[in-house]
């Protein structure tokens, strides 16, 4: 049975940060695995920089959850689109600092700014890489609701 969908629907993180929370449960696992001495163990997708636990970092979505709703709203449901936000390729650890700095904008805005790169240090070649692979795990991720 089909959910109906109401295109005009506003943009609600609900049913986001309920699958947003497992995910992250799912990463730390992984990472407290990697680093294998208590302490989880992330690269930082902008960065290329090893993080470890008590680094001051965040999970991110390097697409945002509010601009991949906007774009799939009218063909999927919320919780479709949680999945979606959620796939593994458009998570990411970076520091809080970049993504405070960064906010609700997309990364190549952000980018934009040449004083953002060179103040945090990002690599450019590791980042366009990781937005590459999170676009395509999103329309991935949709196409499987599509078909």
């Amino acid at each position: 049975m089909s959910q109906l969908i109401n295109p005009e629907r506003t943009y609600s993180r609900l049913a986001i940060d309920k699958v947003f929370t497992k995910t992250k449960a799912v990463m730390q696992q992984a990472a407290l695995i990697r680093g294998g001495d208590g302490l989880a163990l992330y690269i930082d997708c902008y960065t290329g920089k090893t993080l470890r636990g008590g680094d001051p970092y965040d999970y991110e979505h390097l697409r945002s959850s509010e601009s991949v709703h906007t774009q799939f709203k009218s063909r999927l449901t919320d919780e479709q689109i949680a999945l979606v936000v959620n796939c593994p390729e458009n998570v990411g650890i970076t520091l809080r600092c970049i993504n405070q700095s960064k906010g609700k904008r997309k990364m190549e805005d952000w980018l934009s700014n040449p004083s953002n790169i060179t103040l945090n240090e990002i690599d450019l070649k590791i980042t366009l890489a990781n937005l590459k692979k999170a676009d395509e795990g999103i329309e991935r991720k949709v196409k499987s609701f599509l078909e």
